[in-house]
């Protein structure tokens, strides 16, 4: 098998660049990636992780921060209710924040694409609660099965309520005046 042409091009090895250096500087300006708003800005780069976490009243070790203790059964230790090493935080906001936060309401996101609630609404008021019926229509491309279209019903039910209930208000007129 002959070999790609481009592929002999792309490893060429370059004397004149110096790989110590860099990657030495790389090492040094590496800082951590966070994710979260409230600890990015709170967070001091001139300091360690453990004690920036600390600062804030956050765990860095989930182990260390809540150790599982260790009792045999039927043995009671005493404390006089004060924990050894407890640290200060300076920093409590950034906690209080984040509770906050995690306390709001999600946002529904069920969202359906335009072309299943097309399909769903012309099925729904050309053949009604009719699923055989709506299976033989020639717009069922994907050869649905009654139950798979009875789903996708009750999917576009679940995600639009009021849409629905206007649409199905809507048909409702037209099938009085047929008759």
């Amino acid at each position: 098998m002959p070999k790609a042409k481009g592929k002999a091009r792309r490893h060429k090895y370059s004397y004149n660049l110096n790989r110590k250096r860099l990657y030495r500087s790389a090492r040094r300006r590496a800082a951590p990636r966070i994710a979260c708003s409230h600890i990015r800005h709170a967070w001091d780069p001139s300091k360690s992780v453990a004690q920036n976490l600390a600062e804030m009243g956050l765990a860095g070790d989930p182990n260390k921060a809540l150790p599982i203790p260790k009792k045999m059964p039927g043995m009671e230790v005493e404390s006089n209710g004060q924990q050894p090493g407890k640290k200060t935080v300076r920093k409590p906001y950034v906690v209080n924040d984040m509770e906050l936060e995690a306390s709001l309401p999600e946002k529904k996101s069920n969202t359906l694409s335009r072309d299943i609630i097309d399909y769903v609404r012309y099925m729904i008021q050309n053949h009604g609660e009719n699923y055989k019926e709506m299976a033989r229509d020639e717009k069922n491309y994907y050869q649905d099965t009654p139950k798979q279209i009875k789903r996708k019903i009750n999917v576009y039910k679940n995600f639009y309520p009021e849409e629905y209930k206007d649409f199905i208000a809507s048909l409702k007129p037209e099938k009085m005046d047929v008759q």
